[in-house]
């Protein structure tokens, strides 16, 4: 390790930087293609980082955006939850699910959103994640919708997908998350 002015350590092991690195659209678009979906991810020049801007550059309803949110259960257990863009996450609901409570479910914040799914908040797409085996929980008013617009692993990125393919692609189970 070197020491940089201040006395902070710097990690120069460029394989330690590469296993950090935020993974990208390609990546995204690489998954997509193995599944054989037919699906491309779309960029945009503006961002899509929050369900309103991704709403606005589609075109569509704001409770078709799919928002991913990370969260640690218990500080150990990570989850993935895709939920409707019009649509907040009760904490106590998915706490009860882990049998824990509220204040032990913690969205992850932008380093462990990075080290866990390996994308930055507002661009973390519902597949192609550095963890594999991932829990992951679609919110059930997602059901509304027969077509629905995820992030595609980058703030200005966003494919289509039929809601029942994002369900079997992803291996995901529908839960009652919403706040009401």
């Amino acid at each position: 390790m070197a020491t940089e002015q201040g006395g902070a350590q710097r990690n120069d092991d460029p394989q330690s930087r590469d296993d950090m690195r935020v993974m990208r659209v390609e990546q995204v678009q690489a998954a997509l293609d193995r599944l054989q979906l037919g699906i491309q991810v779309v960029t945009y020049d503006s961002s899509t980082a929050t369900s309103q801007q991704a709403a606005e550059n589609v075109g569509c309803q704001l409770g078709q955006i799919v928002k991913s949110l990370g969260y640690m259960i218990d500080k150990t257990t990570p989850v993935l939850i895709l939920a409707s863009g019009d649509q907040s996450i009760d904490e106590r609901k998915l706490g009860a699910m882990f049998g824990v409570g509220r204040k032990k479910t913690r969205m992850m914040n932008a380093k462990q959103c990075v080290e866990v799914l390996g994308y930055a908040p507002g661009g973390v797409p519902p597949i192609a994640h550095r963890t594999d085996g991932l829990t992951i929980l679609l919110d059930e008013t997602l059901q509304r919708f027969e077509t629905v617009y995820a992030a595609g692993g980058a703030a200005n990125a966003i494919f289509p997908v039929k809601l029942s393919i994002l369900e079997e692609v992803t291996g995901g189970i529908f839960a009652d998350l919403a706040r009401t």
